[in-house]
């Protein structure tokens, strides 16, 4: 730094005699300071995640057990996942977007390796575990690959439970492409294309759908973040009151009145869901003792979401037919508790995993090999738990 002609105000300065020479010592301005983590983002991410293993604990373990009740509790269950659809990859997708803002701004050559590659890179990695684990419970009832057109076909243009982490990469391609548009330039296309694809009106074999549905709302948050953070600032709990009845109202209508493929109708309602969950993650966060632990997890999608699924198709394998033999008083109380229970259990193995993992070295399990030697080195690249990168969630890489 160079130093002014005169000494700045803090400066020191030394003399001797009538022509003394200044000597200025440039005083260091300290370092801005860091801006505060948005906590109910992170909240919001730990709800979601839990959601996201819950809903797959429902309809690929808890519902294939063959229950004998004399009530539906199965069946509400079933019901309550379905409720919850339109919120949980929407919200994620949403803050994403979000903390993809500074990311789209740099070089094509950072974004293409940080983000892109990055993304890309988990996804092909977990999709080898995931097809291997797979291989081996072949009646799980998931997509997975059973032949090399199948591989080819899953790690190109139809990816597997994975694809959240396929989609940030694509989405990452597609807001670098668009930065420089309008705003409505960008939204109004990625809605249009949510709204054909929700409707059926668009060909989209097993989670291709999702792609298409879920670019408008990583868009949405990646170019009206301040406007969400607004929100965030002035949702209370009677937003969340009127909000929750208002979407239970709308969510009923579409089930009784089969309005599920009515065109604009599940992204409309899909915006509801996501208004609705900031203001929950915002109550939430205010919570002493749940908001923390729920940002905690928020901090940690990314290994709870490639790893839930392989222990979920091995646990399914070993109690269905155990769990299905029982008599009705223990399927009574396995009915109530047990997606609960599982969705716990399974968070918290994946969790422990992932800790062993990293203290073993397998931080390339993680992350691209490169930024994990980089973050060992000290560099300024972002780490899990950094605001400033996007969650993969449902966790993705790198639980932002």
């Amino acid at each position: 730094m160079t130093a002014p002609s005169s000494a700045p105000s803090g400066a020191t300065t030394s003399s001797s005699g009538p022509a003394a020479e200044t000597i200025q010592i440039p005083v260091v301005a300290p370092a801005a300071a860091k801006k505060p983590r948005a906590g109910w983002a992170d909240v919001a991410k730990g709800v979601c995640i839990l959601l996201v293993v819950l809903w797959h604990v429902i309809m690929k373990m808890y519902l294939t057990i063959d229950w004998h009740l004399p009530v539906p509790l199965p069946g509400l269950w079933g019901a309550f996942g379905d409720m919850l659809l339109p919120l949980r990859m929407p919200v994620f997708f949403m803050i994403s977007g979000m903390f993809a803002l500074s990311a789209t701004a740099r070089p094509w050559s950072v974004v293409a390796r940080s983000r892109i590659a990055r993304f890309y890179y988990l996804y092909l990695l977990w999709f080898v575990v995931h097809t291997t684990v797979l291989a081996m419970v072949p009646d799980f009832d998931t997509l997975a690959a059973h032949s090399a057109l199948d591989v080819l076909e899953q790690i190109t243009i139809t990816p597997t439970n994975l694809w959240y982490l396929f989609a940030l990469a694509l989405y990452f391609v597609i807001a670098k492409v668009t930065r420089k548009l309008p705003t409505w330039a960008v939204l109004v296309p990625a809605l249009a294309l949510s709204a054909i694809a929700s409707a059926g009106l668009l060909a989209a074999p097993g989670n291709r759908g999702q792609l298409y549905q879920n670019l408008f709302f990583f868009l949405l948050g990646l170019r009206f973040r301040p406007l969400v953070e607004r929100w965030a600032q002035v949702a209370t709990l009677r937003h969340v009151v009127v909000g929750g009845v208002v979407y239970g109202a709308a969510m009923v209508a579409i089930q009784v009145l089969d309005l599920k493929f009515v065109f604009g109708v599940w992204p409309a309602v899909c915006l509801l869901a996501v208004a609705l969950g900031v203001a929950v993650a915002v109550q939430l966060d205010r919570l002493r003792r749940v908001g923390p632990m729920l940002a905690r997890l928020g901090q940690q999608t990314l290994p709870i979401y490639v790893i839930h699924m392989p222990l979920l198709a091995l646990v399914t394998a070993a109690v269905v037919g155990p769990f299905s033999a029982v008599g009705t008083a223990p399927q009574l109380v396995l009915a109530v508790v047990l997606p609960v229970v599982l969705t716990a259990l399974l968070a918290s193995v994946c969790l422990t995993l992932h800790s062993w993992l990293m203290s073993a070295g397998a931080t390339w399990l993680f992350d691209l090999p490169a930024f994990s030697r980089r973050a060992r080195r000290g560099s300024p690249a972002t780490t899990a738990g950094s605001p400033a990168r996007p969650d993969p969630g449902p966790g993705a890489a790198g639980t932002y």
